[in-house]
């Protein structure tokens, strides 16, 4: 690349994604970012440039991974698929089969598909909870047991923020003997090489880039419910304090398993991940054509009970599909999205993954997701 901030390779044909890559820098106030794609099992783009952390000029490398907010939750439902592919869990059973203690208070008949499609009604919990007891893993866990849905389940959506990995990540504790991030590890990044983990090696804590509070703010006020959710009752702010530090620089995050939220990762991982979900990378391959099949039926849509009005969002099992606010590569296309501006994700036709990665968190109208997808979208159709 002729660019000394942006560097890296792509290949003949998938210039225009650099040429986004580069502009998002250029106008759209990118600080650090990464982006990568995988097409046939082989990597076609790998980009990277700018400040990892602009306290120090850090420099951004092919090694430097973020904190990738909720596209922690595809991850989440990437190992969910693999324990059905498995044999050991069924989607449309009850939780309870799997966690006992989960059907207090009315959610004895909730099927394990529910926590994956934001229709538990447990977006949020009724107490609030010190960032000790989130670290902890068990406080939450138990506050789960104890709490009434909001809703009668099943019979509308709301996005689950942060409450999603615990459900999740639980009942992958309770199958495997594992907590989320060691069976993430074993199942995924060790086969694959990946640098992704929930619960950051103390040795990588360096590494990480440093995030950058969103330009425009905190942006507008979201529903008391919500908000209680995506802090979990004040545990920590989200993203950013009142004096702009984002939340999730905190070593002790990033350190402890904050399974609907708390993944780091390069973007080259990610897309590496997702590339193995559709075709063999390196020999491996995740899911079957059944599993992406099941994974991107539109389970919810429409009007959220706490959320704002219908933006287009569609939601398959664990994983956003193909929205109008966030167009992907088209109907077999499944991933997920993270605040401040992160992607990743994987469509089956073009046997295709896509990894972002950010550190300068973008606001309301932050495109630059959006415009290297579409770049990809262009390139393949070309």
């Amino acid at each position: 690349m002729t660019d000394p901030q942006i560097h890296g390779d792509v290949d003949e044909g998938f210039g225009p994604v650099a040429d986004v890559f580069r502009d998002n820098f250029a106008h759209r106030g990118e600080v650090g970012a990464a982006v990568a794609v995988y097409r046939h099992g082989r990597k076609v783009v790998d980009l990277y440039g700018g400040l990892a952390d602009s306290r120090t000029g850090r420099p951004w490398t092919a090694e430097t991974p973020a904190v990738v907010f909720s596209v922690t939750k595809g991850i989440m439902a990437i190992c969910t698929y693999l324990l059905v592919q498995e044999g050991r869990l069924d989607l449309d059973a009850p939780v309870v089969r799997y966690w006992p203690e989960f059907g207090a208070h009315g959610k004895a008949e909730i099927p394990v598909r529910w926590l994956l499609t934001h229709q538990s009604g447990l977006p949020t919990l009724d107490r609030s909870f010190t960032r000790e007891e989130v670290l902890a893993w068990d406080p939450v866990i138990a506050a789960i047991e104890a709490q009434t849905p909001l809703w009668q389940p099943g019979t509308a959506h709301s996005y689950h923020p942060i409450t999603y990995g615990w459900l999740v990540g639980e009942v992958i504790r309770r199958i495997t003997g594992e907590l989320p991030g060691v069976f993430l590890a074993r199942s995924l990044g060790e086969p694959l090489g990946l640098r992704t983990w929930l619960g950051l090696p103390a040795a990588e804590r360096d590494t990480v880039a440093w995030m950058l509070a969103p330009i425009d703010g905190p942006g507008a006020p979201i529903h008391p419910v919500a908000e209680q959710g995506i802090t979990m009752g004040g545990a920590f702010a989200f993203p950013a304090d009142k004096f702009g530090l984002v939340s999730f620089n905190d070593p002790a995050i990033q350190a402890a398993q904050i399974p609907g939220a708390g993944a780091v990762s390069t973007a080259e991982s990610l897309a590496r991940l997702y590339a193995a979900c559709v075709c063999e990378v390196g020999g491996t391959r995740l899911l079957t054509t059944a599993s992406v099949d099941d994974a991107i039926t539109v389970r919810a849509a429409g009007q959220q009970v706490y959320g704002d009005p219908d933006g287009g969002h569609r939601w398959g099992t664990g994983f956003l599909v193909h929205s109008v606010p966030r167009p992907m590569l088209g109907p077999r296309s499944f991933g997920h999205d993270g605040a401040g501006g992160h992607l990743a994700f994987a469509d089956d036709t073009h046997q295709v993954g896509f990894g972002y990665v950010v550190n300068q968190m973008g606001g309301a109208d932050d495109v630059r997701a959006n415009l290297l997808s579409a770049a990809v979208r262009d390139c393949l159709a070309g």
